[in-house]
């Protein structure tokens, strides 16, 4: 067990892009990391700790806190990263997408968020951040996708929620409203077409939403706040 005095993140869908990203940032920061995926491999890192498992499933959630608790002795910080986004017209979603969502994006984020919190508030604090995205706050006909909307919109309102709940117990619920990021789940030839989606005329970079959610970390007197990462998409359109 390390030092009870380091301070330790959980960080979902961490195999890669803006995932892999946030586990080296929290480490820097000198926090030990519990890494979760369902294809990750384990850490040659004596600071992180890899979970491998479906994070809609609460089995998952329940080894990945424990695996902090047993190995570091505490959970401080929690970024709810995994996501997916099926970009569809409404009426072309199937049943299967439908409950692919929302296993994910919201069974997920309630089933580690709740255990998480739980631990917080044993140890009298700490901080949770979900990834969401800009389309909730700013629909684009040219990007269909309700059920992003429908699940990420939800966890926004859970943020606001959630934050004025535990406002004078220490812990703190933020999120980051990305626009599109140039992850593995956009492939290459997307890239031009979906850079024009943002008034800045690029896609964003992991390393922007890395970013961003290190701010939060830092910002004690932040809290409730959805933070956009999107380009100027939040502000309006060119013409």
């Amino acid at each position: 067990m390390s030092n009870q005095q380091q301070k330790v993140a959980v960080i979902t869908g961490a195999s890669q892009g803006i995932g892999a990203g946030l586990v080296e940032a929290y480490r820097k920061l000198g926090h030990a990391v519990v890494a979760v995926s369902r294809t990750i491999s384990p850490s040659g890192d004596p600071g992180t700790v890899t979970v491998q498992g479906d994070i809609a499933e609460r089995a998952t959630a329940e080894r990945a806190i424990a695996a902090a608790v047993e190995r570091f002795g505490r959970v401080d910080t929690l970024v709810n990263n995994a996501g997916i986004f099926v970009a569809k017209p409404f009426t072309d979603y199937t049943l299967d997408d439908y409950h692919a969502v929302r296993a994910v994006n919201i069974d997920g984020f309630y089933h580690i968020t709740q255990l998480a919190i739980a631990r917080m508030l044993d140890q009298g604090g700490g901080h949770v951040v979900s990834i969401t995205t800009s389309l909730v706050d700013n629909a684009d006909a040219r990007v269909p996708s309700v059920l992003a909307s429908l699940s990420k919109g939800g966890l926004q309102a859970a943020t606001k929620s959630l934050a004025i709940e535990y406002a004078t117990r220490g812990i703190r619920v933020n999120a980051v409203s990305p626009g599109t990021i140039k992850t593995p789940m956009h492939p290459e030839e997307t890239h031009e077409a979906l850079a024009a989606l943002h008034p800045v005329g690029r896609m964003g970079e992991p390393g922007d939403v890395v970013d961003a959610v290190v701010f939060l970390e830092n910002a004690p007197f932040v809290t409730g706040e959805i933070l956009h990462v999107d380009g100027g998409m939040s502000a309006g359109h060119r013409a």
